[in-house]
């Protein structure tokens, strides 16, 4: 996958960067930082306590949040000199597709929380830039209404789905049907969530975006999920009657499809609620059931969520076709294991299939540190929702090409000059044992 002789990609860098500085010249800053943390900090202020809190919170104390960004600490590059970088590729191939960089877009979800345009913006910016979005199962706007938007802007916009395997299989297989009439290239399984984690951030602030009808659009625009509301009863704890109450009750008939008013008269938006929470994730979800979904798709079917070289093993004698490396960003499990640490030991036990690292990655550095151990790729996540929270499509769109100019970089001046030549070892990362302790 070496570039063409004639490819010189200098000017993207030189255009991203001087398209930075000219603007500085008329006193303008970009408008979604460079800096993370400051990305971070703005994002936060620009949205509601409550939104902030679901997409920036982790499990318990947070213990794996820091302990995905120490992993990276840990390794340190070491740039080789005097080699010719002047042509670069960081193109990659995943399961037969081309795309232009070795990342793509994890799930989140409920984005609307952080931009009324929600997963629809971050499709349009992912693709104007052909890096493959994977449609959260929990997103705010349908499977269908992404993939439109997407072939508008792209008719070859790669796009993934993520699965979480419902208590219902009806409802599971027409996910994975609708996902196929979408134009998906994979289907991503989440393994780790089959039950909520224990986040602090949202406990306290008695918040769950569920409840108010947010995050489920892939489940009310599905007709297995809808035919079932006429039969969900009225069973299960119920809030106390407060204002609070009825505006939340109002709030998820908004987000139910349709009219509004109609929803609330019927029942249907808050049946679509207890039918959710009864049927979310399947606890029992064992290997043996990787059979039926076989049988039941012909996308490469891709597990997120390993963390142990036993269980790649497993993956592989089942005859999965990639892994996800990931700890959920920290969401899940507190003191789980780092994601980047778990990663040598994944590659290994499953030396045959495409590795995915998610859970941390901030920068260019982190993209580069992930492939020289071994990653086919990465997964971003918090960062771009960041930017869609400060500026919608443009503000995905500026996290996107500042990754892109910043790995290529990277790359580059570690002596770098495709995506092979770091994953192959042409330049080293070290262990940084101040830091390793």
């Amino acid at each position: 996958m070496s570039a063409p002789a004639d490819r010189d990609k200098t000017p993207a860098i030189r255009d991203r960067q001087q398209a930075i500085y000219s603007a500085g010249m008329a006193g303008r800053r970009p408008r979604v930082p460079v800096d993370y943390a400051a990305l971070e900090s703005e994002a936060g202020a620009r949205m509601s306590a409550e939104g902030f809190a679901y997409i920036a919170g982790g499990a318990g104390r947070e213990s794996t949040l820091a302990a995905n960004r120490a992993a990276f600490e840990r390794w340190r590059i070491v740039p080789r000199m005097l080699r010719d970088v002047a042509t670069r590729d960081t193109r990659i191939e995943l399961f037969g597709h081309h795309y232009p960089q070795p990342f793509l877009l994890c799930p989140i979800g409920v984005l609307e929380m952080a931009h009324v345009d929600a997963d629809v913006a971050v499709a349009r910016a992912a693709a104007a830039r052909g890096v493959p979005m994977v449609y959260s199962n929990q997103a705010s706007r349908s499977m269908e209404e992404c993939a439109q938007a997407m072939t508008a802007v792209n008719a070859d916009a790669p796009r993934w789905f993520q699965l979480y395997w419902s208590k219902s299989d009806a409802l599971v297989e027409s996910l994975v049907t609708r996902a196929e009439a979408c134009g998906c290239q994979a289907l991503v399984v989440t393994l780790d969530t089959t039950l909520l984690g224990w986040r602090s951030r949202d406990l306290d602030m008695a918040h769950l975006p569920f409840l108010l009808g947010q995050g489920i659009a892939q489940y009310t625009s599905d007709p297995v999920f809808r035919a079932a509301l006429a039969d969900i009863g009225d069973e299960g704890p119920r809030p106390p009657i407060t204002t609070k109450t009825l505006r939340n009750v109002m709030a998820a008939a908004r987000h139910f499809p349709g009219s509004s008013l109609r929803a609330l008269t019927s029942g249907d938006a808050l049946a679509a609620v207890r039918h959710f929470i009864a049927t979310y994730s399947r606890p029992n979800i064992t290997w043996a059931d990787l059979a039926w979904l076989r049988e039941r798709t012909r996308l490469p079917i891709v597990l997120k969520g390993v963390l142990d070289g036993a269980d790649a093993k497993l993956a592989v004698e089942h005859g999965v076709d990639g892994l996800i490396v990931s700890n959920h960003g920290g969401r899940q499990v507190d003191g789980a294991r780092a994601s980047l640490d778990a990663l040598p030991e994944i590659v290994a036990a499953a030396p045959n299939l495409p590795v995915i690292l998610d859970s941390g990655i901030r920068g260019g550095a982190d993209v580069f540190k992930a492939l020289a151990l071994g990653a086919t790729a990465v997964g971003l996540g918090r960062p771009y929702a960041y930017g869609l929270a400060l500026a919608g499509e443009d503000g995905v769109g500026e996290v996107l090409d500042n990754l892109a100019a910043d790995f290529e970089l990277t790359m580059a001046l570690a002596g770098c000059t495709d995506v092979a030549a770091i994953r192959r070892g042409d330049t080293r990362l070290v262990r940084d044992e101040a830091v390793a302790g």
